[in-house]
C-alpha cells in the first residue's frame, strides 16, 4: 500500500473536515470521565455507628451505649461495636449514670447485632448503607472498584482483536451501547455480587471505547489534528467528563438514580454514527478501497477541495491480501516486533505504577467531597495542555523520558522529606503528578504512532493491558513491608529504568504513520 498520508495530502491539514470529526469523536471521551469514577459516590460510606433498637434505656445510656476510640489523634465513635446491649439496659433499669456510677471501660463490648445507623448529611444512600458493606465486609467496597480494573484489562485484550476485525467505528458505537446497558443494569443490582459483576462489563466496555476511538481519531485526522487529537483533545475531554461527575453526583444523592442517569446520557451519542465515518485506513487494509475512497471523496467536499479522479492506486491496494487478520501472534513472529512491544509495555506499566504510587501517598482531602472530586480533576488540566504544545514541536523520545525522569525522581525524594515541612512534600507530589501526567498523554500518542494500521488496536489493546496490571500491582507495591523507603525506591527505580528503555524505541516525530509491519520495522532511529 502507498502513503495514506501523502495521498490524501490534498484534504490539507485542517478544514471543516477535520473540525468536525475532531469535535464529534472528542465528545466519546466525555462519557468515559463519569461513567468509571462514579464509584467515588456510589461506594462512598457515610459516618456510621451501631443501630440501637428500641430498647427501654434511659437518654444517658442511649448516648452512652457506642463506646468511644482513637482515630488519629482524635477521639470518635467506634463504627463497629456497642456496649452489650442486656447489660447496658440491665444497668439503664436499675437507674446506674454512665461515667458516674459505672466505669464504661470495664463493659463488654459487642458487634453491631441489629446492623448499622447510617448519616445521611451528605449521602441519602450507597451500596455501603443499603448492603452494610462496613467493619468486617469493609473489604468489599475496594473489591468492587478492582472489578472495575480487571474488566479495563479483559476490555483491553479483547477490543484491538474485534476493532481490527470488525473495524473501529463499529466497536466504538457497540461498546457505547454494552457501556448504557452495563451501568443501567448495575443500577438495578439486588446483591454486592451482581454489582461487581456488572462493573466487569463497565470497565471492559468503558477501556473498549476509549481505545477504539483513539485509534479511530489517530487514522481519520492529519498529522497537525492528530496530535492535537490525541494530548489535548481525548484527554481534556476525558477531564469534562470528570468535572461533570461530582455536580451530577451533588444533585442525585442516591446511588440507583445516579447510574440510571448516567446511563441514560449515552442516548446522545446515537445520531452520531451517521457522521463519524470509518477509517480509510482500516478499510484499505481489508481490502475495501471503494469505501475508503467514498470517505475520502465526501471529505474533500466537506473542506471544499478538489480530489483526484484516482486516489489509491489499484496495484499497490492489491499487495494487501484482503480480509487478513492481524493478532498477537504476528507480534511474537518476528524479534524486532516483540522487542519494541516489550519496551512499550514496561513503559505503560511504570508510569500507570507511578502514577498511582504518588495518589496513594497523597493524603485523603478534607471537606466537601464533590468539589474535592472536581479539584482533582482540573488538576490535570495544566498538563495536557503543556503537553500539547510540545508534541508538536518536540520529539516523543525526549519528551517522554524527560517526564518520567520528573516522575521518578520525585518518587526518589519524596520519603526524604520530614514531617516537619509537609509543603516541600506536597510540592513535590504535585510535580510528580504533573510529570505522570504528562507521560500518560504522551505515550498513548507515541504508542499509536509506532505500530502500524494492521496492528495499532493490537498494540495499543496490550499496552493498556500492561497498564492495567501497573494499576493492580501500585496498591500492593506501597505496602511492601514495614519500612516506606523500599516501596518508593522500587517504583522511582522503575520509573527511570523505562526512560532509559524508552531510548530504544524509534522516534516518530514528524514521520508518517506506518500501515504494515513492514514499514514500521522499516522506522528506527
Amino acid at each position: 500500500m502507498g502513503d495514506y498520508d501523502e495521498e490524501t495530502a490534498f484534504l490539507g491539514q485542517m478544514g471543516p473536515y477535520f473540525w468536525s470529526t475532531f469535535f464529534l469523536l472528542n465528545t466519546v471521551f466525555v462519557s468515559t470521565g463519569f461513567n468509571g469514577l462514579y464509584i467515588i459516590f456510589a461506594g462512598a460510606a457515610p459516618k456510621h455507628h451501631c443501630l440501637i433498637p428500641d430498647a427501654n434505656l434511659t437518654e444517658e445510656w442511649r448516648k452512652a451505649i457506642i463506646p468511644f476510640t482513637t482515630v488519629g489523634g482524635e477521639e470518635v465513635q467506634s463504627q463497629c461495636s456497642r456496649f452489650k446491649l442486656d447489660v447496658v439496659k440491665n444497668l439503664s433499669d436499675q437507674g446506674y449514670i454512665p461515667g458516674w456510677d459505672v466505669n464504661l471501660t470495664d463493659l463488654q463490648q459487642e458487634g453491631c447485632l441489629d446492623g448499622w445507623n447510617y448519616s445521611k448529611d451528605i449521602y441519602q444512600y450507597t451500596i455501603v448503607t443499603e448492603w452494610d458493606l462496613v467493619c468486617d465486609n469493609k473489604w468489599k467496597v475496594p473489591f468492587a472498584s478492582s472489578t472495575l480494573f480487571v474488566g479495563y484489562l479483559l476490555g483491553s485484550l479483547i477490543s484491538g482483536q474485534l476493532s481490527d476485525r470488525f473495524g473501529r467505528k463499529k466497536v466504538v458505537f457497540i461498546s457505547l451501547a454494552v457501556q448504557s446497558l452495563s451501568v443501567l443494569l448495575q443500577s438495578f443490582s439486588q446483591s454486592w455480587r451482581i454489582f461487581c459483576i456488572m462493573f466487569l462489563f463497565v470497565g471492559a466496555s468503558q477501556i473498549s471505547i476509549y481505545i477504539s476511538a483513539f485509534v479511530l481519531g489517530t487514522e481519520l485526522l492529519s498529522k497537525t489534528m492528530r496530535v492535537l487529537f490525541t494530548s489535548l483533545g481525548a484527554f481534556l475531554f476525558y477531564c469534562i467528563g470528570y468535572m461533570t461527575l461530582p455536580w451530577i453526583a451533588y444533585g442525585i444523592r442516591e446511588w440507583r438514580t445516579l447510574l440510571a442517569v448516567l446511563s441514560a446520557t449515552s442516548v446522545v451519542y446515537i445520531p452520531l454514527w451517521w457522521f463519524i465515518p470509518e477509517s480509510p485506513r482500516w478499510l484499505i487494509t481489508q481490502g475495501r478501497a471503494a469505501e475508503a475512497e467514498a470517505i475520502v471523496r465526501a471529505a474533500a467536499c466537506k473542506n471544499k477541495v478538489q480530489a483526484p479522479s484516482v486516489i489509491f492506486k489499484e496495484s499497490e491496494i492489491e499487495e494487501i491480501p484482503p480480509g487478513r487478520m492481524y493478532t498477537m501472534i504476528d507480534i511474537l513472529k518476528s524479534s524486532n516486533l516483540r522487542c519494541i512491544t516489550l519496551m512499550c509495555l514496561i513503559l505503560w506499566m511504570a508510569i500507570n505504577i507511578g502514577y498511582f504510587g504518588l495518589s496513594l501517598n497523597t493524603s485523603n482531602l478534607s471537606g466537601d467531597p464533590f468539589m474535592n472530586c472536581f479539584l482533582s480533576a482540573i488538576s490535570e488540566v495544566p498538563a495536557y495542555v503543556v503537553s500539547t504544545c510540545l508534541l508538536r514541536k518536540c520529539p516523543r523520545r525526549i519528551l517522554l523520558s524527560t517526564f518520567l525522569i520528573i516522575g521518578g525522581g520525585v518518587l526518589l525524594l519524596i520519603q526524604f522529606i520530614p514531617n516537619t515541612i509537609q509543603y516541600v512534600a506536597l510540592a513535590l507530589e504535585m510535580t510528580g503528578k504533573f510529570g505522570f501526567t504528562m507521560a500518560f498523554t504522551i505515550v498513548y500518542i507515541y504508542t499509536a504512532e509506532i505500530y502500524p494500521t494492521v496492528l495499532r488496536n493490537v498494540g495499543m489493546g496490550m499496552c493498556s493491558s500492561a497498564a492495567r496490571i501497573g494499576s493492580i500491582t501500585a496498591p500492593y507495591v506501597i505496602y511492601l513491608g514495614t519500612a516506606i523507603v523500599l516501596p518508593y525506591i522500587l517504583m522511582g527505580s522503575l520509573t527511570i529504568t523505562s526512560s532509559v528503555v524508552n531510548f530504544f524505541l524509534p522516534e516518530t516525530f514528524n514521520k508518517d504513520l506506518p500501515e504494515t509491519v513492514e514499514q514500521m520495522q522499516q522506522c528506527r532511529g
